[in-house]
């Protein structure tokens, strides 16, 4: 029993890395165009879970650790000094009986960037620190309608 807990331990790291390893489409990539306003020629980004500054990414992955959780499909309206909102999907792994044998499920959610600070790593961009989705039709177990996220730099 050990033994087939270690393999399935084992399994979902690999596919971690695999899934880590996968080239982001262009349309997420870092080179995308920047939103400026003539106050600022700063880029204001999403910094990922792999330190990538990311301008308008097509998806974000919220739990870097296992990637249970995702934004997927996003699809902006507004990019920002300031803030940047959209409309994406929340994939979540629903863990049963196990995150390794669970299923994904997506919810509609409204997401929102905001609190711009200097990002450590290169002072020459700006990244959004807060990000709220507002989930619109459903919502995973446990979770409230409006859910606030810290982003990490």
């Amino acid at each position: 029993m050990h033994t087939r807990k270690f393999r399935t331990a084992i399994m979902l790291c690999a596919a971690t890395a695999l899934a880590a390893a996968i080239p982001v489409p262009a349309s997420a990539s870092a080179s995308a165009p920047a939103a400026t306003d003539s106050r600022s020629s700063t880029r204001v980004v999403a910094v990922d879970c792999f330190s990538n500054p990311q301008v308008r990414p097509g998806d974000f992955l919220l739990a870097c650790g296992d990637g249970n959780n995702r934004l997927i499909d996003i699809q902006w309206s507004h990019w920002g000094p300031t803030s940047a909102a959209g409309k994406a999907l929340d994939a979540v792994n629903d863990c049963d009986p196990y995150c390794a044998a669970g299923k994904f499920h997506t919810y509609p959610v409204i997401v929102r960037l905001d609190r711009p600070e200097t990002w450590k790593t290169d002072s020459g961009l700006r990244q959004f620190t807060r990000m709220q989705l507002v989930y619109t039709d459903g919502r995973p177990a446990y979770t409230e309608r409006v859910v606030t996220h810290e982003l990490w730099d």
